[in-house]
């Protein structure tokens, strides 16, 4: 059975979401703070967590952060009164997969958690499906309608890690640290490079396209 952690300081609010996933099969945990989560997830393992970014002791953006910088690539849905577009680009860079603004609708956030945990299901799988478009991480191939093309490894890591959460936007920097490692002198023009490479190749696509964010990053978008 998948487990889920719910970060969330408002109990009633933390109850209902623990109900509603209870009903739907999940095992489910609660705790107020981003601290609180971190030390259960050192005691068990969460298929899943749910924060909110507001929360007294260490809030959601830093709880993201140190599990990003620990290596943990536990799929986070921030679920937050915050609505402004500042706010959501600061969620997705310190590593946060979705986001959702409260009032939450409920039933949204059901589809939004069984659309995480498939994906990251995928991940493990180390294989991505879009359409007709799937992407073979241990042979770095793509395949479109039974067609078959071998990526240069980091294009296709790029393309890989963005098909794995469509709509999400990837800064460059992000980018970087993820696939050329911390340590690359390599700058994040490199990006834009492999970015437009990956364009001309699936210019033709009709499963995804790229899409610039300007000032902020890309993403992939399903079509």
């Amino acid at each position: 059975m998948l487990k889920i952690l719910i970060a969330e300081d408002d109990r009633e609010l933390r109850q209902l979401f623990s109900h509603v996933l209870g009903r739907q099969g999940y095992t489910v945990f609660g705790v107020s703070n981003g601290k609180e989560a971190l030390d259960a997830m050192d005691e068990e393992y969460y298929d899943m967590i749910i924060s909110d970014i507001m929360m007294p002791v260490m809030d959601g953006y830093e709880l993201v952060r140190q599990l990003r910088e620990s290596g943990n690539t536990t799929p986070v849905l921030m679920i937050t009164a915050k609505d402004a577009f500042d706010d959501m680009r600061m969620g997705f860079q310190s590593g946060v997969d979705d986001y959702m603004v409260k009032p939450v609708n409920i039933n949204e956030m059901v589809l939004r958690v069984q659309a995480l945990l498939r994906r990251a299901q995928m991940i493990n799988d180390r294989r991505q499906i879009i359409g007709n478009t799937v992407m073979e991480c241990d042979s770095l191939t793509v395949t479109v309608d039974g067609k078959s093309m071998i990526l240069p490894q980091k294009e296709f890591m790029i393309l890989y890690k963005m098909a794995a959460y469509p709509g999400k936007i990837f800064t460059r920097q992000q980018m970087m640290d993820e696939i050329w490692g911390y340590d690359s002198e390599s700058d994040t023009h490199t990006v834009d490079v492999h970015i437009g490479r990956l364009r001309e190749r699936f210019r033709d696509s009709k499963d995804f396209k790229i899409v610039t964010i300007r000032g902020v990053g890309y993403k992939v978008v399903k079509l």
